[in-house]
């Protein structure tokens, strides 16, 4: 039996960003489908364990800029797994209802 899935307290946005993230398994690239300044979704079809550290690093604004976030693996589905990060991303916090556009691949919307 899984632990209770934890709810998002900070919104996010749909993402398409490729990350580099370490769990006990190993280190794996695979696509952010969601992002917020308190966490990651990160989808993949290997079974990563709910509880488990991780680190993941993903470019913001550019490809010069990688952002290097520690957390934990608070929820796992059939698409992927959702992080919460031990510090929010100060660049990402929502602020005035809108969602910073600083996100590479980031769905926008008019």
């Amino acid at each position: 039996m899984e632990p209770k899935a934890e709810q998002r307290k900070i919104s996010g946005r749909t993402a398409y960003v490729i990350a580099e993230y370490t769990v006990l398994e190993g280190t794996f690239r695979d696509f952010i489908k969601n992002i917020g300044a308190a966490g990651v979704f990160i989808k993949t079809d290997r079974k990563i364990a709910v509880g488990q550290p991780v680190s993941t690093k993903f470019p913001l604004l550019n490809f010069d800029n990688i952002v290097q976030a520690y957390g934990r693996v608070v929820r796992r589905d059939a698409d992927g797994f959702a992080v919460t990060f031990n510090e929010s991303i100060e660049g990402l916090v929502c602020r005035e209802g809108h969602f910073p556009e600083i996100v590479i691949g980031a769905n926008q919307t008019n």
